[in-house]
């Protein structure tokens, strides 16, 4: 194999690009090879927005669906067939603005001006469809397969019609701006409404997406040496990797995408696994919840939030929409960081990752998957095909938080997930996970200890937070230093018991202007 030629509208006009590295982001594309300037880069790590472009493909009625995405950690071979829409594209051919453009002028949203274009896309997304990536427990996110990328939370606004602060709030939360404080950038988002919309020819749209969409013949598994292979079936996807061992796995690659802008590294032979239909799927199969390892976080997310509604603050707060959007739960769980917020949450439910290969699959609980720093127990020949949660039981006590420098879009310097069965007033089991603390996503298991059999109380949590911020040895970094980690550990399990009282304030009630 050898690097596909790369096809995708861009705007409006449709673009075949021939000898593209696979490991080329889309940002490198856009800026370099097709000269659209509008997109920027700002951080190179999908931390500031300023490269947000908007993502159209076929949903799964027929209809576009949108998302905006961070363009500096997205490889370019990943949008073949799609639609991307920069700053410079979604204006009229007169040059009439559209209303997210016409909004943030008149409301003074740009100073500077570099991070415009970035909130300009989030805003686009936003007119056009709200909703996409807020984690709420009615989303039909959990109904089944899940086809394409996020589809299941796509909430059409016709003619784009009003939007709520909240709204707003969560469709910029991969926006940052130095310069202008955001206020008027809020109002930008709710006003934009009142100026007249530019017509986006979405039927002639789908039929340049349709002549662009691959042929579905399965990728061969040959030995050449560059490739960017895009598998749509488990078998052909396993076949590919008992080929391929070497090649890099990648999905959302909001992790890989690193990789490539600040360690440099270069990767020749990419397998895609964001359309293997197998591993989009969400599905109940009775007691359990199975979200494939390449369901985007956003869909997962919403999954989880179903049955656990008092996760969607926590679940919130997971780097930004855009980051949400394009990461996956499997690339989070395989890449084994120890600051994921994802892994402290499915040790402490105790959810079990199925391993898949030509030999067949196997099951292991997450907790063991775990090794050594960046070291799983996966086997060179295999993938994670998903993740395999429990459902809530009658007796759950279940709480999830994290401590970082942003409320919103960062990473943890500690993150901690209780899971308790509490039943007549007595804990009878615990699961806790924990990051940010060890090598690996961690299990407390001594302080599982001295919370289970005990009466759930204000002063066995005290007790047990003292065990827990002495159970891990935690490295001091830019985020926070060891001791630091370590106390804010145990004050975490206290703030759990005291958010869980009758009439606490908790992160979802509280006003913006009570946070930190």
């Amino acid at each position: 194999m050898s690097p596909p030629v790369l096809r995708f509208v861009l705007g409006r006009q449709p673009q075949t690009l021939a000898n593209v590295p696979p490991d080329r982001t889309l940002l490198n594309v856009l800026r370099d090879y097709l000269h659209c300037t509008a997109v920027k880069e700002g951080c190179a790590s999908g931390d500031c927005g300023a490269c947000t472009v908007a993502l159209a493909e076929r949903g799964s009625d027929g209809q576009l669906s949108y998302r905006a995405i961070n363009s500096c950690i997205r490889l370019a071979h990943s949008v073949q067939g799609m639609a991307v829409f920069t700053a410079a594209d979604i204006a009229g051919a007169d040059g009439t603005l559209h209303p997210a453009q016409r909004a943030m002028v008149e409301c003074h949203g740009s100073q500077c001006g570099f991070c415009t274009p970035g909130f300009v896309m989030s805003l686009f997304v936003l007119h056009r469809q709200p909703g996409g990536g807020h984690v709420a427990p009615t989303l039909p996110a959990a109904r089944g397969s899940l086809p394409p990328e996020g589809a299941g939370l796509a909430l059409a606004r016709p003619g784009g019609g009003a939007v709520s602060r909240d709204e707003a709030l969560h469709a910029l939360s991969g926006n940052l701006c130095r310069c202008t404080g955001y206020r008027p950038i809020l109002d930008a988002a709710q006003t934009m409404h009142h100026w007249p919309d530019v017509p986006l020819d979405e039927a002639a749209l789908l039929q340049k997406l349709e002549l662009l969409a691959p042929d579905g013949r399965a990728p061969e598994a040959d030995s050449a040496e560059n490739f960017y292979a895009t598998p749509r079936t488990l078998a052909e996807l396993l076949a590919l990797r008992a080929a391929h061992p070497r090649a890099l796995l990648a999905a959302g690659t909001t992790d890989v995408g690193l990789w490539v802008t600040k360690q440099h590294q270069r990767f020749a032979q990419i397998i895609d696994l964001t359309r293997v239909a197998e591993l989009r799927r969400i599905e109940r199969a009775g007691d359990t919840l199975r979200i494939g390892a390449a369901a985007t976080l956003v869909d997962a997310f919403a999954a989880l939030a179903q049955d656990r509604p008092q996760l969607a603050p926590f679940l919130d707060r997971f780097a930004g929409l855009p980051v949400r959007v394009s990461g996956t739960l499997g690339g989070n769980v395989a890449n084994g960081s120890p600051i994921g917020d994802s892994m402290p949450l499915l040790i402490a439910l105790g959810a079990t990752l199925v391993l898949a290969s030509t030999r067949g699959e196997r099951s292991l609980p997450i907790a063991d998957f775990y090794l050594a720093y960046r070291k799983t127990a996966l086997a060179p020949d295999e993938v994670l095909a998903r993740i395999d949660v429990p459902l809530p039981t009658p007796h759950e006590w279940l709480r999830a938080d994290k401590i970082s420098k942003r409320l919103e879009d960062d990473i943890s310097a500690v993150c901690l997930a209780v899971a308790l069965q509490i039943d007549g007033g007595v804990i009878r089991s615990a699961r806790i996970g924990a990051g940010g603390v060890a090598a690996v996503p961690a299990r407390a298991i001594q302080t599982e200890a001295a919370l289970a059999g005990k009466p759930a109380t204000q002063a066995v949590f005290d007790a047990a937070a003292t065990v827990l911020a002495a159970e891990f040895e935690p490295i001091s970094d830019m985020r926070a230093s060891s001791a630091y980690r370590r106390t804010v550990l145990g004050n975490l399990l206290r703030r759990a018991w005291a958010q869980s009282q009758p009439g606490a304030a908790t992160l979802a009630t509280l006003q913006p202007e009570t946070l930190p």
